[in-house]
């Protein structure tokens, strides 16, 4: 019986450490992913992304299919409009093996345009937010973001 118990509780343990395993390596990758955008380096914050990701701003509502997509479509244009952008984690994560939740700030100076339509406006910005990202085998394979639009297009005078 005390040999069943403790082989019982060792499986426990094991469970437990690879859970905290997994939950580390799911930090330590939006960490990295973070410091590319933080280093202002689309290409490679993009590698840190599954080739069938999926990338939802919550403010523009269509979704981002594929690493191509959500590299081109959000990542180069954020980091060309706000080419000194501080992307920082706020709050303690919530982790867990296949997947992370935090809060953040984003802020930097518009002087970038966001498109052929829509000029550099010069102005500071700052806003919080929040993001939900999924991992699956150590690449991110989801990734939504919510954050206040109405506040972000008012600091830029939109």
């Amino acid at each position: 019986m005390k040999t069943a118990l403790r082989s019982i509780a060792f499986l426990a343990l094991g469970t437990l450490a690879g859970l905290a395993q997994a939950a580390d390596d799911a930090k330590a990758l939006v960490d990295g992913y973070m410091a590319a955008w933080n280093a202002h380096d689309a290409d490679k914050a993009a590698t840190f992304l599954a080739e069938d990701a999926v990338y939802f701003d919550a403010t523009v509502g269509t979704p981002q299919n594929g690493k191509t997509a959500a590299r081109d479509n959000v990542i180069k244009v954020f980091i060309g409009a706000v080419p000194d952008l501080k992307w920082e984690m706020t709050s303690a994560p919530i982790v867990s093996a296949d997947g992370i939740a935090f809060q953040w700030k984003f802020s930097g100076t518009n002087s970038g345009a966001w498109s052929a339509e829509t000029p550099a406006t010069g102005k500071p910005l700052s806003f919080e937010g929040v993001s939900f990202i999924r991992i699956k085998d150590g690449k991110i394979v989801y990734q939504g973001d919510y954050y206040d639009a109405l506040g972000f297009n008012k600091q830029l005078g939109w």
